[in-house]
């Protein structure tokens, strides 16, 4: 049986300020990306969904990021690599806090926003966040795009890199996403993003902006929590994958 991991970008606030629906999406999806502090989320909010996705089996993942609350980590930045290096292990730590408090543990790694983008081509900064994971923890998986630099330095370093996609935002040609700021970079329209979700979790690919249609060989299928009606969508996901006979997992 075809089997797909869900995930999602969760604990997204700062302070009194939420931009996710923590609770809601946990009762959908199967891997939790909770955001460390550096672009979003701080100690209060990063512990009560360590907490929350401890309670539903969910699997936490370090969601870690430049450093960038002003522009939500979406803005290009250029790090050295031994401050990036530092900065990840850090994110990666101050969530194993919580993760450890509510009786589980951070499972995974993935780059948030201009830092995950970033990662898709450049060498050096690849190596950088991966020798952040091993400075943290050298048994977590890194979650990325496939073909990425990021997936590369995993493998080479012997952690276990796991590949995913997203239904919600627009291909190249190249397998890449098209950076946000372009038109059409996000797809909108649910009918088509619970259509492309089972094309990718079933048959392994998707249609590009230019209307080709190329494989995407993904383990994960990322739902972002921050799209307006992000609940009811992430459970019409779920449920057209499974009447459609895919087994909903987490990959570790």
């Amino acid at each position: 049986m075809t089997t797909i991991d869900l995930n999602a970008d969760l604990g997204e606030g700062f302070g009194r300020w939420r931009l996710t629906d923590d609770e809601q999406l946990l009762s959908v999806v199967t891997s939790a990306n909770v955001a460390c502090g550096f672009h979003a989320g701080d100690a209060a909010t990063m512990r009560r969904v360590c907490e929350l996705a401890a309670a539903r089996g969910v699997r936490i993942g370090a969601q870690v990021s430049y450093r960038d609350l002003a522009g939500f980590g979406r803005r290009a930045m250029d790090v050295p690599s031994a401050e990036l290096t530092a900065e990840v292990a850090y994110q990666i730590g101050a969530l194993e806090v919580f993760a450890r408090a509510a009786g589980t543990r951070v499972s995974y790694v993935k780059p948030h926003g201009a830092l995950y983008n970033r990662v898709v081509h450049d060498e050096e900064q690849a190596a950088a966040v991966v020798d952040g994971v091993l400075l943290a923890d050298a048994t977590l998986a890194v979650l990325g795009l496939p073909g990425s630099r990021l997936l590369e330095a995993a493998g080479k370093a012997g952690l276990e890199g796991v590949t995913e996609a997203f239904a919600d935002r627009a291909y190249t040609e190249e397998g890449t996403l098209v950076p946000r700021g372009q038109e059409g970079a996000v797809v909108t329209d649910p009918e088509l993003v619970v259509a492309r979700s089972l094309g990718l979790a079933r048959d392994r690919v998707v249609t590009t902006r230019s209307g080709a249609r190329i494989e995407v060989e993904a383990r994960s299928l990322c739902l972002h929590g921050d799209t307006p009606g992000a609940v009811e969508l992430a459970r019409r996901v779920r449920e057209r994958l499974e009447t459609s006979g895919v087994r909903v997992e987490a990959f570790v």
